[in-house]
This record gives structure tokens, C-alpha cells and sequence, in this order.
């Protein structure tokens, strides 16, 4: 909380349990216990492995805040949440096993048959999570264990995971099937959920930015429709790569209603595109706005 903005109207750089989206390819949820659970690696490795929970849960844990946004979200939408994971490296796993030299991809399976596929390298630097903002993970984020794939969109985080399958070229994924691109990168965004007048007149406009594992190095905001532009003031950093921060900005309120247009700008120095587009296939894009009225 620390290290948070205080801006009404948005949340503070971890998500609620409660609040965080879910999008789910079943009307049901999978009910999975952990006594009849496991979790097999498998494919283009040099030996099979298999675990169970107690085996899993029995390993050195690692805490990773990790961001996920979903593909199929409108450009200012509310599909994008942030979380302190508990879980195992994935990469261990993938060492147990012994992945072989032409292996290139994974398909994550899971308990309800959803499946998706991405580069090999991404898993690596991947948890396997059973743990949510210090608790269990839940039924509906994919108890027992889901994956988190740095840097992808939310679809590729499988949850209810129950193999990891390791492959030598490419297959094509679940939502690929149906004519979306949901692996990754991420488009950069700088949302802008919040706006608040302020005791001394000031209008005050907030949200959460947001561009995997490239980082965001700042959030420019501008008043007049897009003219000119200023800096935001943003959250202190957390300390995984793959997460979003806050980001606010207070203004004078010029004489009627007006336009405030934000953007981000990655860790690599890249500005978030102008150009708009719809969710399908790729996530949407563009500068996001608002009309303000003072």
C-alpha cells in the first residue's frame, strides 16, 4: 500500500481477489481436489516428470506481483489486474525433465481441456502458482495451480493446469483456432479510469499503465485533445518486471469541456501507438481519452 497512489476511484497496485477479471472458456468452473491432482511435464524432454501437490507445494516457493490483461478487453476496459503470486519457478520443472535441444514450444493443458501454446524461452522465466495475495489460490484463478507466463496476454496463464507439454515447432493454440493472436507481447497502455475534482478546483485524472515485461517509464497526459503534453506522476516501481503502475495528474480545468488523451511510454522508450484497433485479432490499440467537463 506504501507504495500506491492515492487517487480515488482506481485500485491500488494489488488487485483484489474479488475484483480481479476472470474470462473462462466454460459457464462452470473446474472442481479440482488435490489429492486425485497432478501435474505431468512431458513431450520433447528427456524423461516424463510428474508431481503432486504436496510434491509441488514442498519446493522453495518464489513471490512474483504479476500483471494480467486480457486480449479480447476495449482499449479503457477493466480486464487487467495485478497480483503477489506464490508458486514454483516453472524453469525447475523444465530442468527436472531435461528439455531437449529441438524443442521450441509449450502447450500448457488443463483440467477442463482449454490448452494454449507459446515459445519455450517465455515458461522459463514463468511461475506455477498456487498461491493469490497470500492465500490459496482460488477456485475461480485455477486451484490448485495455473500458469504465469511473463509479459502474455492473460489467456496464455493457464489455469487449472495440468500438463506441461514440451513441443518442437509450433502448434496452434485454443484461441488461435478461433482467429486470435493471444500469446504475446502485450500492447502497451496507459488507462484512464479515474477523474476527480479536487477541493481547490484542480481537476485530477488517474489510471493504471500497463507493457509486460518491457516496464513503463513514464505516462504523458495531455488536456488539449492531444497538442501538448505533460508528465504524470507514477507509483514507485514493484520489484518484478511484469507489472503495471499507477499513474495520476492534476490540472487546471480550462472553460468547458475538453479532452484528455493519455499514453505510455515502455521501459524500451517506445510510445504507446495513436493508431486504434479493435481487440480481434491482436488486443487493442491506441492513445486512450475522455471528455472532461470541469
Amino acid at each position: 500500500r506504501r507504495r500506491s497512489l492515492d487517487v480515488r476511484g482506481i485500485d491500488g497496485l494489488v488487485s483484489p481477489v474479488t475484483g480481479f477479471y476472470e474470462v473462462d472458456v466454460d459457464a462452470v468452473n473446474p472442481d479440482v481436489g488435490v489429492a486425485d491432482w497432478s501435474l505431468a511435464v512431458t513431450g520433447a524432454v528427456a524423461q516424463d516428470v510428474e508431481v503432486s501437490y504436496d510434491d509441488l507445494t514442498a519446493m522453495a516457493p518464489a513471490h512474483h506481483f504479476s500483471t494480467l490483461r486480457c486480449v479480447g478487453e476495449s482499449l479503457n476496459g477493466d480486464k487487467m489486474d495485478n497480483a503477489l503470486w506464490t508458486g514454483v519457478p516453472a524453469g525447475h520443472l523444465l530442468d527436472r525433465a531435461g528439455v531437449g535441444a529441438d524443442a521450441t514450444h509449450v502447450v500448457l493443458h488443463a483440467a477442463d481441456g482449454f490448452y494454449e501454446e507459446f515459445p519455450l524461452d517465455a515458461l522459463r522465466g514463468g511461475l506455477l502458482a498456487y498461491g493469490m495475495n497470500g492465500r490459496l489460490l482460488p477456485r475461480s484463478h485455477g486451484f490448485p495451480v495455473r500458469a504465469l507466463v511473463p509479459g502474455h496476454w492473460g489467456e496464455v496463464n493457464v489455469k487449472w493446469l495440468t500438463e506441461v507439454e514440451v513441443i518442437a515447432g509450433e502448434r496452434t493454440g485454443f484461441w488461435e483456432v478461433r482467429g486470435w493472436h493471444g500469446t504475446g507481447p502485450v500492447n502497451t497502455v496507459a488507462k484512464l479510469h479515474a477523474v476527480n475534482r479536487l477541493r481547490d478546483g484542480r481537476i485530477q485524472v488517474g489510471g493504471h499503465a500497463y507493457a509486460g515485461t518491457r516496464g513503463v517509464r513514464s505516462v504523458q497526459v495531455s488536456t488539449d485533445g492531444g497538442e501538448t503534453w505533460s508528465a504524470a506522476s507514477l507509483s514507485a516501481p514493484l520489484p518484478d518486471a511484469d507489472v503495471w503502475r499507477q499513474w495520476a495528474f492534476e490540472y487546471e480545468p480550462p472553460n468547458g469541456e475538453h479532452e484528455v488523451v493519455v499514453r505510455a511510454v515502455d521501459g524500451e522508450g517506445a510510445t504507446q501507438p495513436r493508431d486504434r484497433s479493435v481487440a480481434f485479432p491482436s488486443g487493442p490499440t491506441g492513445w486512450v481519452s475522455r471528455r472532461v467537463s470541469p
